[in-house]
């Protein structure tokens, strides 16, 4: 079997970086102010996103709602097409370097760092 590599996640608002690999827009809306030529995407599997209401749940949430929007959104990711997604990013993991692309002002407490999560377990 082979080795996955470790999946990175970088702003989308920031340059490609030559070692980026597959280059995966985990967001449901597409980001402000970028236009889609200049943001290098290979993929988006919006099925892959957090819902609306989850998104909108934890942005109004006050305090430290991190662990509970990660239990949610793990719940999510369990329907079928979310788990179909979440299968195809390990393949793209196993097959060469894959980067998560979000516009979260805050990556490592998002969807993108659990995702990071699940695909190296």
């Amino acid at each position: 079997m082979t080795r996955a590599h470790r999946p990175r996640i970088r702003r989308i608002y920031e340059p490609a970086g030559a070692d980026d690999g597959a280059r995966v827009l985990v967001d449901r809306l597409w980001p402000r102010g970028l236009a889609k030529a200049d943001a290098q995407v290979d993929e988006w599997p919006k099925s892959l996103t957090p819902s609306t209401e989850l998104r909108r749940w934890y942005h109004a949430a006050e305090g430290d709602a991190y662990d509970e929007f990660r239990r949610r959104y793990e719940d999510e990711l369990t329907r079928p097409e979310a788990a179909e997604a979440l299968d195809r990013l390990r393949a793209l993991a196993r097959e060469g370097p894959l980067t998560l692309l979000t516009a979260s002002k805050d990556p490592e407490h998002s969807h993108a760092a659990v995702l990071v999560h699940l695909l190296t377990g």
